[in-house]
């Protein structure tokens, strides 16, 4: 019965789709021109930030997906952070600008930059890199680190890229952690729990529904003191934040044999890729 009725569906699933990413497209299309007035000037930025995270709503709401947000987080003031959520869905860029209360600068794919108007308001004020040059990669890192000592937080998806196989997380680089060690400033786990079922990446499978968005903003992960033989240390606390309640929520899915902690060094050839 399941099946039959997730058959008869899915045509519906696939309008909502649609109609989710023309909407993303004709609001940004609307806030365009006070994006292009506020980029102008760098004071401004902190503005832009707040934009967007209204845009993320008008995004959100029209398609009847809305969030729930459960902070174990308080930001100190001045303090700057390394955000690390994982990864699972295009849901995750509106929701890291509604979740996380900090004003933040993130990295993405430098191919965003090719995209006609997102282009120049994603170059502006963002940290766009491209991984497969080294060159760019370091680029890009010490951008982020810049930003970090002038008091601006940097969030990094630390898997890279979209993991396909949700709600499981995907292996880390050592880039955020790196990053954070060396400016020796927190990391704060964020973990979306259920993006990849609402929006998932691989839509052939599903094309996605509406529903709540559960978002858990965890504790912030002390680096003072950390060096960088401690990276794979840091990365196996905040895999641990970030996965525990995803395996709570999905035992099966997210199995303990299969989805070891990320960073163990004694057992580093276990895990998952």
């Amino acid at each position: 019965m399941k099946k039959l009725l997730k058959y008869l569906l899915f045509p519906l699933a696939w309008l909502w789709r649609s109609f989710f990413f023309i909407n993303a497209v004709i609001t940004f299309f609307l806030f365009f021109p006070f994006f292009a007035v506020l980029l102008m000037k760098k004071k401004w930025f902190p503005l832009v930030f707040r934009l967007k995270k209204i845009w993320a709503h008008f995004i959100l709401f029209p398609t009847f997906i809305f969030y729930r947000i459960e902070s174990q987080f308080v930001p100190k003031k001045g303090q700057a952070y390394v955000f690390c959520p994982n990864h699972t869905s295009y849901l995750d860029i509106m929701l890291i600008y509604i979740s996380i209360p900090n004003y933040f600068h993130t990295i993405g794919k430098a191919e965003l930059r090719k995209v006609p108007f997102f282009g120049r308001f994603f170059d502006k004020m963002n940290i766009p890199v491209n991984r497969k040059s080294k060159m760019d990669s370091h680029r890009a890192f010490l951008r982020a680190a810049s930003d970090v000592r002038e008091g601006i937080s940097v969030t990094l998806f630390p898997e890279g890229t979209i993991v396909h196989n949700g709600p499981t997380i995907g292996r880390f680089k050592n880039g955020p952690f790196r990053l954070a060690i060396q400016e020796q400033v927190p990391v704060v786990p964020v973990t979306f729990l259920n993006n990849w079922d609402l929006l998932p990446d691989d839509f052939h499978r599903y094309p996605g529904h509406p529903g709540i968005a559960k978002v858990i903003v965890h504790e912030p992960i002390p680096t003072l003191g950390m060096k960088d033989d401690d990276i794979e240390e840091l990365k196996a606390k905040v895999f641990e934040a970030m996965a525990a309640p995803l395996r709570k929520k999905y035992p099966l899915e997210f199995s303990a044999e299969k989805h070891k902690v990320q960073g163990d060094v004694r057992s580093r050839q276990n895990l998952s890729a």
